[in-house]
């Protein structure tokens, strides 16, 4: 019996670390995005994306033909949600160089989960308890205001002096 429960945990062990191995640099680009911080400096993205791989290993032989990276990105967006509002009240300071800073983290969870990971509509809806319509509002406004954000001052043009000769 013992063996038997050895064998099990040796190939449940494997089989996570396959699905880490495979999986763990793109959930970490998702979680950067999400946290928006620098992707050489993001210890929260980091945090994140262990506590999302620990909640798919404890859960990991329940998952029964379900796909593990799906669990473990729903996971990850569900809480950072909650994490941000409880922490920051929904006002996350962001990394000032990253390119998805001027949004709100729903914003950014929305375009993140639309746009880079390709998550249908009504499973973003159903994901953050909205409505369908209200993802793609949110996610209109997010892409407009990161196409049409306000542009720093132009560079000034310095005529050069004339030396005279």
């Amino acid at each position: 019996m013992r063996q038997r429960h050895a064998s099990q945990a040796a190939r449940r062990a494997r089989e996570f670390e396959a699905f880490v191995a495979g999986a763990a640099g793109r959930l970490l680009r998702t979680a950067t995005l999400l946290t928006a911080e620098s992707p050489d400096d993001n210890p929260r993205a980091r945090r994140l994306l262990t506590l999302s791989l620990a909640h798919t290993y404890a859960c990991w032989d329940r998952l029964r033909g379900e796909d593990p990276y799906d669990r473990t990105r729903q996971y990850l967006a569900t809480r950072f949600a909650r994490g941000t509002w409880h922490r920051y009240g929904g006002r996350a300071r962001p990394h000032p160089d990253s390119p998805l800073a001027p949004l709100t983290p729903q914003e950014r969870l929305i375009l993140v989960l639309r746009l880079y990971e390709g998550v249908a509509e009504e499973q973003t809806a159903a994901l953050l308890g909205l409505s369908a319509e209200r993802v793609r509002a949110i996610c209109h406004r997010a892409t407009s205001t990161l196409l049409h954000r306000p542009r720093g001052p132009a560079p000034s043009v310095t005529a050069a002096k004339a030396v005279p000769s």
